[in-house]
Formats: structure tokens, sequence, C-alpha cells
């Protein structure tokens, strides 16, 4: 009921798709066989689709998936190894069930993943845009995964691409050389699917990132970032500021990358995406009417919210006041196909 009347935009961008909304059904499924229970009651209002939709990568991400049932699943390569989570809402409380080597991991971190961190309560909203979205988006926290690759490797294939392009090579790269989530999702007719390691992202042959449309440029940064995967896995226990300085040192990786990793992996409720091409434009819309606003006057809009930005970014992805468009979508270009 809550978001029942939030305006749509009619030409969503990726940038607005980063709002993270993820449609959920809220009728409750039965417990699913020989998996790992955790009950958690959450200490407020808790919307699973908008809390865990930034983890979407496009509607055919094969590690994450929404069902009829009021499920969300997702699949992750835990510090414990691959596992696959289920999470459902319902009476006040919410239920997860976990399959695999990194269930127990995935159920220590569920309060975390669903916001638990997360203090939406320390906002004040400035604009009334900004007021009404979270009039109608009670349920928004901010997820923190604890886990650094799997938000990386998916933030450098968006690099300077369509949204399109980026989620066919996650999608293509994932179930060509991941494997089969534990449990029922691994063995459904339409299989979830495990990323790959840091070892079996380094050995996919180059042939195959060409074919999933992924330059060598972008390709080159993510082999040096699994070189040291587990000294970027470690920032997880750094402060952002540390954090993004770590994720920056491997060549390829700039402040927008970072941004969008730290604000899933550490929850980073005051990282604003800087370098993006349709988030100045959206921002100075929605808060000042001015579609032209670059970089530095984002900033300056938002720093009423400061300590808050990026609870601020997302209420305002999720009012859908964003420009409409007057230039051609960019040009796709498949490099596979040459």
């Amino acid at each position: 009921m809550a978001g029942r009347f939030a305006p749509r935009s009619p030409r969503p961008t990726r940038t607005t798709v980063r709002g993270g909304e993820a449609v959920v059904p809220s009728e409750v499924p039965r417990q699913g066989p020989s998996a790992r229970v955790r009950r958690w009651v959450p200490p407020g209002a808790l919307d699973l689709g908008l809390v865990l939709g930034p983890l979407r990568r496009g509607p055919g991400d094969p590690t994450f998936r929404t069902t009829p049932d009021g499920s969300v699943w997702r699949t992750a390569r835990t510090p414990a190894g691959p596992g696959t989570l289920r999470v459902h809402a319902g009476a006040g409380e919410v239920v997860g069930e976990a399959w695999g080597p990194g269930a127990g991991w995935l159920l220590d971190t569920l309060p975390e993943l669903l916001g638990a961190a997360d203090e939406p309560e320390a906002f004040e909203p400035r604009h009334r845009v900004v007021a009404l979205a979270r009039h109608r988006r009670p349920g928004l926290r901010l997820t923190r995964t604890g886990l650094v690759l799997e938000s990386l490797i998916p933030s450098v294939l968006e690099q300077k691409v369509t949204a399109e392009e980026a989620y066919r090579a996650w999608r293509l790269l994932v179930r060509g050389f991941g494997e089969r989530a534990p449990g029922p999702a691994g063995a459904s007719a339409r299989p979830l699917f495990v990323m790959p390691s840091p070892r079996e992202w380094a050995l996919i042959p180059s042939w195959e990132w060409h074919r999933a449309g992924v330059d060598d440029k972008r390709a080159s940064t993510i082999l040096r970032a699994v070189r040291v995967a587990s000294r970027l896995e470690e920032g997880v226990s750094l402060p952002v500021s540390d954090a993004r300085a770590r994720l920056e040192v491997v060549p390829g990786v700039g402040p927008w990358t970072s941004a969008e990793v730290v604000q899933r992996s550490h929850g980073a409720v005051d990282a604003v995406t800087v370098g993006d091409l349709h988030l100045p434009g959206i921002i100075g819309f929605a808060l000042a009417g001015d579609r032209s606003a670059d970089d530095a006057e984002m900033l300056r809009l938002l720093a009423p919210y400061a300590g808050q930005r990026q609870r601020a970014v997302r209420l305002i992805l999720l009012s859908g006041v964003v420009p409409g468009r007057r230039a051609p979508k960019m040009r796709k270009v498949d490099i596979g196909g040459l």
C-alpha cells in the first residue's frame, strides 16, 4: 500500500533501476527441505524487495530471483563456500533458509543483509520529493552484504556500457563458469548459479570474455581484482573510506566503481556515486529542476543530507521524479560479433 501511488518512469535507465526495487508478492511459503533456518524480527518496517533489490543485476540475474510465493532467493560465494539463501517475511518476522557450505555464514549475517545496522530513523528529509518517497517506502533499509567481489565484478562489467550489455555479460559468465546453487534452487528447471571463484574468473579464456561482449579493459580490471581477492574481501572490516582506497588501488577501479561496491558490501549510507552519466541530472531535476546538473552541483544539492546521502539518492530514484529523455539511448556495441 505504501508504494501504491509512486510514479513510474516510462523509460528507466540503469541509474533509476539502481534505486533497487524488486517486486515481491506477500504470500509466505512453507519451509524448504534440508535447509538450515533462522528467524529474525526486524526492528521496524521492512520491504524485502527494496532492501535486497540493489543486489539484482538485471531481471535475468542467475544469482538472484524473486518468486510468486513471496520469497527472495540469492546465491553467494561466502568465506565458508558457496551458499543459497531464501528469505521470506510474514507475521512480523523474517525467515531465512540456507543451503550449502555457506549456509551458516549466510544465516549469521542475515540481519545485516536486511539492514539491521542501518538507522533510517536518523534521516531527516529536506525536500518534498524525498519526504514523499520516504512516506511511500517505509520499508527501505540499506543492505550490507559483507562481500566485496560479488559487487565489484558486476560493477566493473557496468563501466561505460548500457545496462543490457552489462547484464548480458554477467548472465553468460556466471552461467558458463559458475556452479549450480546448493539446494533446490540449483536443481530447478531454471537453476540459480553461484558466481565463479577468484581462480575460476582468472581461468576464463580471452575468447569467452569477447563472446560475452566484455572488452579487454574491463576484463583486465576483473583479472587484476581477482588476483588480490582476499585483500579486497578483507576491506569489509575497514572503514568505508579505507575500503574504497583499497579498491581503487586496482587499476581500472575508480570512484564510480568503488562507490557502487561499498554501497552494497558495507551498507555505506553516505557513499554517493560520482561520475555517473545520468545520476547528477536526476538529482538536479528532482531537487532543483536542473536536469543539466553536474557532479559538483549534485553534491551541493545533497549536502543537507551529509551522513545519509546514499539514502537520499535511493529515495529520489524510487520517487519516479526523473527528467524525460532528450537524446538517443547509448549505442550498444556487441564486441562478441566482431
